[in-house]
């Protein structure tokens, strides 16, 4: 496992670090997940109060001396918060989900505007301040999916130690991007890698026309090396968080990450990157991770799996079965997007800002062809 100094804090962190979103669902091998990591030198954990019993398996996991082999990251539900008091309600309510007495990093979650606006009126700065005076957070952090103008603002406006950006090969100019990155590196921030895959979209989705790209160039790599290594090549970024939904795919990663050294991509490299980019933006796909945050949906339309089954629809080629897929398990099952009533509820919490009801409109035009 390579090391890398994680901003001005001190720390040494392992250039790869396990994301606790995407768990297996078996709780006992989620919990075998994070020890085989940790034991195999990973010392970066990401988790955070939305993710679905995250927080409850990782504690479990970090009994029995794994807690005091590794840094613990997990971030404050801004959505639920109220009153300057609910930020020490929900941390408390965290440090004893996960079993501890300390957060190593604390993150406030996606400061898009909305939040950003409710960490102001509720001094959520000053909580920060004072949860490190009392020993409850040693780091102070944010997570964003916004622009890079909104980034600039945030990280000018108060003393950060880290913040976590989504980037990967198809967003190096979307959202915060490469440019908010070296801006995060120039203010001495620690910069952590969200989405590298786009929560598997990069993997699961992948052109034909890719494949060939990737077959045709003479260093021999999967894509998944690709997308990581285009990451760790520059030195700005800290750690490159992975939320591995299998031991296999975690024994993968840590493969990958033996060799995880700045400066190693090539002219070569970096054009078969540029080439990659383009192909998939020729075409037509959704931008959506998977991260389910837009769920529940009021009228139970299974927004996710729609934008899944869509996609694969627009990158493998069109295959009719995706349109009887769609048909037949979604809207005959009151599920598809002709239920939408375009109540916003999905667009409040999209870290994508994808204009979900729109979108959905037109899956369901095509699909339903």
């Amino acid at each position: 496992m390579q090391y890398t100094q994680y901003g001005r804090t001190g720390l040494k962190a392992s250039r790869f670090g396990l994301g606790c979103m995407r768990f297996p669902p078996d709780e006992r091998e989620a919990v075998s997940t994070v020890r085989y990591a940790i034991d195999h030198g990973v010392n970066y954990l990401d988790t955070a109060y939305v993710y679905k019993d995250s927080e409850a398996t990782t504690g479990k996991a970090l009994k029995g001396g794994y807690r005091e082999k590794i840094y613990l990251a997990t971030k404050s539900p801004i959505w639920n918060i109220e009153k300057y008091e609910d930020f020490e309600k929900y941390l408390d309510e965290q440090l004893l989900r996960l079993g501890t007495d300390y957060i190593d990093v604390y993150l406030l979650h996606n400061l898009f505007p909305g939040n950003w606006e409710k960490v102001k009126k509720y001094d959520g700065l000053k909580f920060l301040d004072r949860m490190i005076e009392k020993g409850k957070i040693r780091h102070k952090a944010f997570s964003i999916h916004s622009t890079t103008a909104a980034f600039r603002e945030i990280v000018d406006a108060f003393s950060w130690e880290m913040c976590q950006l989504q980037l990967n090969i198809l967003d190096a100019y979307n959202q915060v991007g490469v440019e908010g990155l070296h801006y995060a590196a120039e203010k001495g921030l620690a910069t952590v890698i969200m989405e590298p895959l786009r929560g598997g979209y990069l993997i699961n989705n992948t052109p034909r026309e890719v494949a060939e790209l990737i077959d045709a160039y003479p260093d021999k790599r999967p894509l998944v090396e690709w997308c990581f290594r285009w990451l760790y090549n520059m030195p700005e970024v800290s750690v490159i968080l992975s939320g591995t939904s299998s031991l296999e795919q975690l024994k993968d990663n840590l493969r990958i990450f033996e060799s995880a050294e700045s400066g190693c991509m090539s002219a070569g490299d970096q054009a078969l990157i540029v080439k990659i980019r383009e192909t998939f933006e020729a075409k037509r796909s959704i931008g959506c991770t998977g991260c389910r945050y837009c769920m529940p949906c009021p009228k139970n339309v299974s927004i996710p799996e729609i934008f899944k089954l869509y996609n694969n629809y627009q990158l493998l080629g069109s295959h009719p079965i995706d349109k009887f897929v769609y048909q037949r398990s979604y809207v005959s099952e009151g599920q598809g997007a002709d239920q939408c009533a375009s109540c916003g509820a999905c667009m409040r919490h999209c870290p994508q800002s994808l204009k979900i009801p729109e979108l959905l409109g037109q899956v369901h035009a095509e699909l339903s062809k």
